[in-house]
């Protein structure tokens, strides 16, 4: 009975730290049951509109400031150490971070889409982590996969790869195609056929533009994630891309997500960069403004 008084002791302490109230003795079934129904998912919780600092000089410029930056301001301590409830969140959203990298994109994702899968020569998710040179390559199988379904000597290549986030090709991957395939055809550009690959690198394309021959190859790729979020997602496109070309040819739009560029938004202006790309025949550095 007396470690269950210590534990029920415990529970309550955090939970007043982290703003909820347990109820009274009476009311309480069992601080298991009164733990569980205060749990919150604290990823939810706008980091800029959170001020914890006790009685700032300046309240108003504080939040400000917070509301420019995904920063980590304003979280305040007890003696030299975090506040729970800081402690808490940072641990949340590593944990948020670590599963966009270690999950895959589901196979029921790509399938509803429509569209057909690759893979480069990384046979599951740690090598991919280990082995970058491998996430740039394919082998025969997959590049005879590409040359029988898809469209050769196309415009434009667009294509979705992983990258090293699952979680930013599921939320923002979908919105930012339709639109850019949109904009394109607002252009008159005809798109070659999308596909996905799994494990793939960002130079990838280099590999894909030389098995298809596009002018203009384009992919949309989860980016590494961070603890300001997991979901963003880039693009990065090249003219005439080719194996072992200078990284200044690239051209990328990056920040993908709800809380920066919206996936909509990104992809009418990802349509207008390409554009401009086939009209200069060039990009990246090359790209005139």
């Amino acid at each position: 009975m007396e470690m269950e008084t210590k534990i029920k002791q415990l529970i309550e302490d955090v939970l007043r730290e982290m703003g909820a109230e347990p109820g009274s003795s009476q009311e309480r079934v069992s601080p298991v049951s009164t733990f569980e129904e205060s749990l919150v998912d604290l990823t939810t919780e706008n980091l800029r509109e959170q001020l914890l600092v006790p009685e700032p000089a300046n309240r108003e410029a504080y939040l400000k400031f917070k509301g420019a930056t995904a920063s980590r301001i304003g979280i305040w301590r007890t003696g030299s150490r975090y506040l729970t409830q800081s402690l808490l969140r940072f641990r949340a959203d590593h944990a948020v971070a670590q599963d966009a990298v270690f999950n895959n994109v589901p196979e029921e994702f790509i399938k509803e889409w429509g569209l057909f899968e690759v893979k480069t020569k990384c046979i599951d998710k740690d090598q991919f982590l280990t082995r970058p040179d491998l996430g740039r390559q394919l082998d025969e199988e997959n590049t005879e996969l590409l040359r029988k379904n898809c469209l050769e000597k196309a415009k434009v290549q667009v294509y979705i790869a992983d990258g090293l986030s699952s979680t930013a090709v599921e939320k923002n991957a979908r919105d930012t195609y339709l639109a850019l395939v949109q904009g394109l055809e607002g252009h008159g550009i005809k798109v070659g056929t999308p596909f996905f690959l799994r494990y793939g690198r960002v130079p990838a394309m280099d590999t894909v533009s030389e098995i298809l021959h596009p002018e203009v190859t384009v992919v949309l790729i989860g980016e590494r994630p961070g603890l300001a979020t997991a979901e963003s997602m880039s693009c990065y496109m090249a003219y005439n891309a080719s194996v072992g070309m200078p990284e200044a040819r690239r051209t990328v739009v990056s920040n993908i997500h709800k809380g920066g560029v919206p996936g909509i938004e990104a992809g009418a202006h990802i349509a207008d960069v390409v554009k401009k790309m086939l009209d200069q025949k060039a990009s990246g550095l090359d790209l005139k403004k």
